[in-house]
């Protein structure tokens, strides 16, 4: 079902100052990247094929987030997966339905891309966030692990 007044497309040059605004809710504690710094990484995320940042807009104002990436694969046939990373809604537009629009479509771009399964992690325990999760189709079935430069 539609969410009125949100837009969904993929990020440009121009979003980025939104995004990091956007990004600083996700993780606050995060120190603030260096503006040199982040154009780059923005131009080169911009410039990956298979990497997509799907932007919801209230409106004219970016609202909420999510990174899409399609990575090529060897098995399953030669069927790519999806992981989706960095789902973030400025608090300001919670709970309207922005981030479960902006994952379903994300999902749709990678059934069309041929993708075999969509992954996502979190780091929350919260039963809120994982029923929400739940309830954009994604089911809790593997474990996950991580490992983070020292």
């Amino acid at each position: 079902m539609p969410i009125p007044n949100l837009s969904i497309r993929a990020a440009e040059a121009g979003d980025l100052p939104a995004l990091l605004s956007l990004y600083r809710e996700l993780n606050p504690a995060d120190p603030v990247i260096d503006a040199a710094l982040a154009e780059a990484r923005f131009a080169a995320i911009l410039g990956h094929q298979g990497m997509t940042t799907l932007i919801g807009l209230a409106g004219e104002t970016p609202a909420a987030s999510v990174t899409l990436i399609v990575v090529p694969n060897l098995t399953r046939n030669g069927a790519p997966y999806a992981v989706i990373e960095n789902v973030v809604t400025a608090a300001a537009y919670r709970k309207r339905g922005y981030a479960g629009a902006l994952i379903r479509h994300a999902i749709a771009a990678a059934w069309q891309a041929g993708c075999y399964k969509v992954m996502l992690l979190t780091g929350s325990k919260e039963p809120a966030t994982l029923r929400f999760y739940e309830d954009c189709g994604f089911i809790q079935d593997k474990t996950g692990f991580q490992i983070r430069r020292p």
